[in-house]
């Protein structure tokens, strides 16, 4: 049950494959997969130092548990807000260098 927690600004800029299977774990009949998912993501995005693993996969983590633990909702979504925003503006700083003569 989603309020005014909307991920559809994210999901619209992602890759195919990754917004159908984000779009498809945030769906409410998916929980049994999402939880584990998510905490999952969480530990092991702590030994981000590793080739494989990354830091980006805790706030991933902490998105899809969100999804479950309402206490999580406002922290994530002001996250994500925030990195919305932040990645625009770095594409729209990088546009101009780009241009620079």
């Amino acid at each position: 049950m989603r309020h005014e927690y909307d991920y559809e600004p994210l999901l619209q800029r992602l890759p195919h494959t990754a917004r159908r299977v984000l779009g498809w774990l945030l769906r409410p009949r998916s929980r049994w997969v999402r939880i584990p998912a998510g905490i999952g993501m969480i530990v092991l995005g702590v030994f981000g130092f590793l080739p494989v693993l990354g830091f980006w996969m805790i706030p991933i983590g902490g998105l899809l548990l969100a999804e479950d633990l309402p206490f999580l909702r406002p922290p994530m979504y002001r996250l994500l807000h925030l990195s919305v925003q932040g990645w625009e503006r770095t594409r729209a700083w990088m546009g101009r260098w780009r241009r620079a003569p």
